[in-house]
């Protein structure tokens, strides 16, 4: 499954390397692409083990506003 994410609140390019790692530390995320100069980020993610809920929480713990896109 893939999906496209607009995230608020980056700074910089660091943050979009912070979002990045952290969704590919959670199970079942295979890759995040995170574009500070677009204020998005892509995710393909097996929807079986992780929900595209749990991916716009995990931003929100980090302090950044995610919404589909």
């Amino acid at each position: 499954m893939k999906t496209t994410l607009k995230v608020n609140g980056m700074h910089c390019a660091s943050c979009a390397l912070a979002i990045d790692e952290r969704l590919e530390d959670l199970p079942g995320v295979e890759q995040s692409a995170t574009s500070y100069r677009r204020a998005r980020v892509r995710v393909r993610y097996d929807e079986q083990r992780v929900h595209s809920d749990e991916l716009r929480r995990v931003i929100a713990e980090m302090g950044y506003d995610a919404r589909p896109d």
